[in-house]
């Protein structure tokens, strides 16, 4: 492996057989784990429409929770390279998908809409570049198929200290 190369590992366990497989459709849970060494299961299920447990994490929510952090990991840093301050930052992101009638689905795009705290004004345009610039290297943003629009907003607030 080299320096540009980054290999991710997990196990994904169905823990869903309610004691006859999948001889059914409605027979079987959709329950699984995801595991990872080191950090805390994640449990997993489908979506409540697709017959899952909804006190349980989906793929469709992991999916948009992936590109909502990306994209706040990837903000952060650009913030810092252009010397942005900035004191809090929360996201309300959403995702559209739609299914088809074969069964299969997509997405369709994700919105992020980012409330970004800097600890100063900042210039006028200078957030919305940052945003772009952010969602050109985000990993996640980049490796997605449907478009991932972004509404931010921006408040300045206290210093930081």
């Amino acid at each position: 492996m080299t320096l540009d190369e980054h290999r991710y590992a997990l196990t994904v366990r169905w823990t869903g057989n309610l004691g006859e497989g999948t001889a059914s459709y409605r027979g079987y849970s959709r329950d699984h784990d995801v595991e990872i060494p080191g950090l805390p299961v994640l449990h997993g299920s489908a979506d409540p429409t697709f017959h899952g447990d909804r006190q349980r994490y989906n793929p469709e929510q992991l999916l948009l929770a992936a590109l909502s952090q990306c994209h706040m990991l990837s903000f952060l840093h650009v913030a810092v390279k252009h010397g942005v301050v900035v004191t809090a930052y929360e996201d309300q992101a959403a995702g559209l998908m739609r299914t088809n009638r074969d069964g299969s689905g997509q997405f369709e795009s994700v919105t992020l809409k980012p409330l970004v705290t800097t600890a100063g004004p900042v210039a006028a345009g200078l957030l919305e570049e940052l945003h772009a610039e952010a969602n050109k290297v985000c990993f996640i943003a980049r490796s997605v198929n449907f478009p991932v629009l972004h509404e931010p907003a921006a408040a300045v607030g206290p210093q930081a200290g």
